[in-house]
């Protein structure tokens, strides 16, 4: 993750607020406890029998390390996994199908967007995509550029832009910071936006996000998967 020193955060924040937006409202989600990405991967992998993983950003491995399965690649330019590569290089070379794909790449709308979409390619017909960092709780959260160190970035625009096509059921599961759940199926819920997705601003998420993320929780997702 980018290092941001005291002068970069200042000046990024300073300049989201007088020139993108400034907003104060604040959400209060309602996270399961105790239990993560790594447990809803876990649920997944046992109940599906998925042999192939992918991974887009791995960091310290914090997640990676603890996938038990087949085969498993991780992709990450700077450290973790086992590919040493962007996605967008990774996908452009790969011949590989998954069973399961986790993005947890660059946090802006535009990169995951791509990721998603390059998985959807290489993704098995019963397989899933799965999305971190979908539900920020604050302006800060989601600003980019980035100016705070815990940020999700405006992933959720993905989402949403992707919850308007008719050939992909997305879903976003209640737990870790907002798990977005993606499936090669027909969209049963197709999102109708009032505006394009480039003039949507973090009050309209605040606003609108149970509907914009189609927000399900743990017991409703194990139902469903």
């Amino acid at each position: 993750m980018e290092k941001l020193n005291k002068f970069t955060k200042i000046f990024r924040k300073i300049y989201y607020k007088l020139f993108i937006e400034n907003f104060k409202g604040k959400l209060n989600y309602n996270f399961t406890e105790n239990f993560y990405r790594w447990d809803l991967i876990e649920y997944l992998i046992k109940k599906n029998n998925y042999k192939n993983y992918l991974e887009i950003g791995c960091d310290k491995n914090q997640l990676f390390s603890k996938v038990n399965i087949d085969n498993k690649i991780g992709v990450d330019p700077v450290s973790g996994g086992n590919v040493r590569k962007t996605s967008d290089d990774f996908f452009k070379e790969n011949k590989s199908s998954f069973d399961i794909v986790f993005i947890d790449g660059l946090h802006t709308y535009e990169q995951v967007k791509r990721d998603i979409l390059n998985s959807v390619n290489f993704l098995l017909d019963e397989g899933i995509i799965l999305v971190h960092d979908c539900m920020p709780d604050s302006l800060g959260k989601q600003a980019v550029p980035r100016y705070k160190m815990q940020w999700n970035g405006n992933v959720w625009k993905a989402i949403v832009d992707l919850r308007q096509q008719e050939n992909l059921e997305i879903y976003t599961c209640e737990i870790d910071q907002g798990i977005g759940v993606i499936s090669k199926k027909k969209n049963t819920s197709i999102l109708k936006l009032d505006k394009p997705i480039n003039k949507l601003k973090f009050k309209d998420y605040y606003n609108n996000y149970k509907e914009y993320m189609r927000i399900i929780s743990l017991e409703e997702f194990k139902k469903i998967f």
